[in-house]
């Protein structure tokens, strides 16, 4: 069993790091808002979660047995349709997830 100095200064350490790792975020903010980077990024950023998703829901599909992709293309489809009739990311990507989740486990489950 280690002695309580080694214990208490592992506890120290442990404390110190996540002391700083959770204000880190708050000391950087003012120089993040003097920024360039940040808005575009802010314009940028919901295609580049899109692009993201889309390849990662896409790279696992499997189109040579059923149901063939069947409920990846239809929560696609219904994805974009949300975004181009709302212009929300939030709410085509949460209704194409749901989308695709009851057609890959309820309408599809084999």
């Amino acid at each position: 069993m280690p002695d309580t100095a080694y214990l208490a200064s592992v506890v120290a350490i442990a404390a110190v790091v996540t002391w700083t790792l959770r204000a880190l975020p708050f000391a950087l903010l003012a120089p993040l808002r003097a920024s360039k980077v940040v808005p575009y990024l802010a314009a940028g950023m919901p295609v580049g979660v899109m692009a993201v998703l889309v390849v990662h829901t896409l790279r696992h599909t499997t189109l040579t047995t059923p149901p063939h992709g069947a409920p990846v293309a239809i929560a696609l489809a219904a994805t974009v349709a949300l975004h181009l009739w709302r212009r929300n990311l939030v709410l085509s990507i949460a209704g194409g997830t749901a989308v695709h989740v009851v057609l890959a486990s309820i309408v599809f489950a084999g």
